[in-house]
C-alpha cells in the first residue's frame, strides 16, 4: 500500500499516460552513467517515457555499491543489507507496468535487528508495537510508555516531512512557506536527534539503540537535526525486508526491468567525458574513444565527482567544488567478510553490538577523523535466512564498522591491517569467535571503496546530514550549470540508502520530463 505522502507526490504521479502522438515528439537519445540502482531506476523511467536509453557502466555487473562476493561456497552481499520503504520500490514496478513479486521474493525480517550491550542486555527490535513494547518492558518497563510517545512523535515527522523532503523533488526554503506553522514546528529541526531521544527515553539502552539510526545516512546523532528521527518510524513501524537469495537480487531485478522495458546497458565501459556545447550535454565519450550522441545525460555517480573528472572544464569543476564543499562527506565503513566455521545461535540475521562510549566513537569519527577504537559492530548474518549462503555448519560474517571518511588525518593503506586485527579483537571481547582457520576472508577499507566506487572521499552515503540545513543544500537532480545534465545517486536530493536512490532516480527522470514538457532540452 502506498502512504498519503507518495499518492499525493510530484514524484509518483503517472508520467506515462501520454498520447503516442507525444511519445515520437517526445522521444530523446538518452545516456545513463552507472547502473548503480539510481541509475537503473532513472534508465527504467527514462525508457518508459519513450526515450532511446543506453547505461555504460564501468563494473562488469549492475548495482553500484550493491554488490556480491562468492568464494568457498560462501556468499555475501558487499553493500546495502537490507529493504525498508517497500511501498518505494512496489511503486517503480507497478509504474512499469510490472509486479515487484514477479522479481523479488521480499522476506519480512524477524526481529529486524538484535542489539547487544556490554552489561549483558539483548534487545530484539520488533515491527509490532506491542510485541516491541513486551520486548522493551522485558529490559525497563519504565520506558514503555516513553516508546509509544517516541513512535508518535516519529510518525508525525514522518507525515509532515515525506512528501517535502522525500516524495518531491529538492526542497527549498519557500516549500516550508506553504506548510502550516504547526508542522514547521514539527520538523524538529532545532534540535539534535539525540536530543530528542532523550527528551523521550531515560534508559542508556534506548537512546543508543535510537540515536544509532543517524548511521542510516553516515551522519552523527550528536550533529544530525532531529528531523532524521524519521527513520525510526521508517524501520520500526514500516518495517524491513531481506530479499531471498541477498539484497544483490535488488539489482539483478532492476537490471531485468531495465532491458525488458528497452534499455541498453553495456558493462566494462567506463564514461570519460560528458561533453558540452552551448551549455547543453551533447554526448558522452568512453574510455575507448567512442562516443554516445545524448540530449541527456543522468550521472548515477557522486555529484562532485562529475564536475571534477566528467565535465572537462576547469570552470564548472571549480563551481561544483565549491558547492558540494559546503556539505561534509558522509562517514566511510570498514568492511570484513569473513567465513565463519562455526554457527551461532544467540545471533539473529541482523545484530548490533554497541560501543561504550557513543559520543566518544562519533567524535573519533567526525572531528578526529580516525576510527574509533571502540566502535559499534554491525554484524550481518545472511545465512541465517538463506542456509545456502554458506557450507553446512557455517556462516556468512558481513562485518560493518563506521568510519571517517578519508582525510590526512589516518592512512589506511598503512593501518588497514592492523586496524582489522584490532577489529578481531574488538569482537573476540563480545565473543565472536568466528574460528581458528577462517576459510575465507576479505577486507575492504574506505580507500579500497573509494578506489572501487570513487566518491567523495570514500563516503559510503554521499553527504552527511549534519548539519540543520544538510537538507537544503544537497546537490539537485537538475545540473544547475548543464542543460541536459542529471543526477541520481546517493549524492543527490533525496540522500543515501536504497529506498532514497531509488526516490533520487525518480526524481531526476521528472526533471527531465518537465524539461522536455518546457522544450528546455
Amino acid at each position: 500500500m502506498w502512504n498519503a505522502a507518495e499518492r499525493g507526490s510530484t514524484l509518483f504521479r503517472a508520467p506515462y499516460n501520454l498520447p503516442d502522438t507525444n511519445m515520437g515528439a517526445m522521444r530523446r537519445p538518452a545516456v545513463v552513467i552507472g547502473a548503480g540502482i539510481g541509475g537503473l531506476t532513472a534508465a527504467i523511467r527514462l525508457a518508459r517515457l519513450g526515450h532511446r536509453v543506453t547505461v555504460v557502466e564501468q563494473l562488469d555487473r549492475p548495482g553500484g555499491k550493491m554488490g556480491e562476493w562468492r568464494a568457498a561456497g560462501f556468499r555475501f552481499d558487499t553493500g546495502p543489507s537490507v529493504m525498508t520503504m517497500r511501498s518505494v520500490i512496489e511503486r517503480l514496478f507497478q509504474d512499469a507496468g510490472q509486479r515487484l513479486e514477479d522479481y523479488l521474493e521480499l522476506a519480512p525480517l524477524h526481529p529486524i535487528t538484535r542489539y547487544h550491550w556490554r552489561d549483558g542486555v539483548v534487545l530484539d527490535a520488533l515491527q509490532d508495537e506491542e510485541a516491541m513494547c513486551a520486548e522493551i518492558a522485558r529490559v525497563n518497563p519504565r520506558e514503555v510508555d516513553g516508546y509509544r510517545k517516541f513512535m508518535r512523535y516519529a510518525a508525525e515527522l514522518h507525515r509532515v516531512v515525506s512528501r517535502p523532503f522525500l516524495y518531491s523533488r529538492q526542497p527549498g526554503w519557500r516549500d516550508l512557506i506553504h506548510l502550516p506553522l504547526v508542522d514547521v514546528l514539527k520538523i524538529d529541526a532545532l534540535r539534535t536527534m539525540h536530543q530528542a531521544i532523550q527528551a523521550h527515553f531515560r534508559d542508556p539502552h534506548l537512546i543508543q539503540l535510537f540515536s544509532r539510526f543517524a548511521t542510516y545516512n553516515g551522519s552523527s546523532p550528536y550533529l544530525a537535526p532531529a528531523t532524521l528521527n524519521v527513520i525510526a518510524h521508517v524501520e520500526m513501524a514500516q518495517g524491513a525486508w531481506y530479499p531471498r537469495g541477498g539484497v544483490y537480487q535488488i539489482a539483478l531485478a532492476l537490471e531485468r526491468l531495465a532491458r525488458e522495458v528497452g534499455v541498453e546497458i553495456r558493462y566494462r565501459s567506463r564514461a570519460q567525458t560528458i561533453e558540452v556545447a552551448s551549455g547543453k550535454v551533447t554526448g558522452v565519450v568512453l574510455e575507448d574513444g567512442a562516443c554516445l550522441n545524448a540530449r541527456i545525460v543522468v550521472a548515477n555517480a557522486d555529484v562532485s565527482d562529475v564536475y571534477r573528472h566528467l565535465l572537462g572544464s576547469p570552470l564548472l569543476a571549480q563551481r561544483g567544488q565549491r558547492r558540494s564543499g559546503r556539505l561534509e562527506p558522509s562517514c566511510s565503513g570498514f568492511v570484513m567478510l569473513l567465513g565463519a566455521n562455526r554457527q551461532t545461535p544467540r545471533l539473529a540475521h541482523h545484530n548490533i553490538f554497541f560501543s561504550d562510549d557513543y559520543p566518544a566513537e562519533f567524535a573519533a569519527i567526525f572531528e578526529q577523523r580516525i576510527p574509533p577504537p571502540d566502535p559499534t559492530l554491525y554484524l550481518c548474518i545472511t545465512s541465517k535466512t538463506d542456509p545456502d549462503h554458506a557450507p553446512a555448519g557455517c556462516e556468512n560474517w558481513f562485518v560493518l564498522v563506521n568510519a571517517p571518511y578519508l582525510s590526512p588525518a589516518y592512512d589506511w593503506a598503512r593501518n588497514g591491517d592492523a586496524y582489522a586485527a584490532h577489529l578481531k579483537e574488538v569482537m573476540r571481547g563480545w565473543g565472536l569467535d568466528a574460528g581458528d582457520a577462517l576459510p575465507v576472508e576479505k577486507i575492504y577499507t574506505p580507500l579500497h571503496l573509494q578506489a572501487m566506487y570513487g566518491g567523495n572521499a570514500g563516503a559510503i552515503y554521499g553527504f552527511s546530514s549534519n548539519t540543520r540545513t544538510a537538507a537544503f543544500q544537497r546537490p539537485n537532480n537538475r545540473a544547475r550549470d548543464v542543460r541536459g545534465l542529471y543526477f541520481a545517486s546517493g549524492s543527490a536530493h533525496p540522500g543515501g540508502g536504497v529506498p532514497l536512490v531509488i526516490l533520487s532516480g525518480i526524481a531526476a527522470s521528472v526533471c527531465v520530463e518537465e524539461d522536455v514538457q518546457a522544450a528546455r532540452i
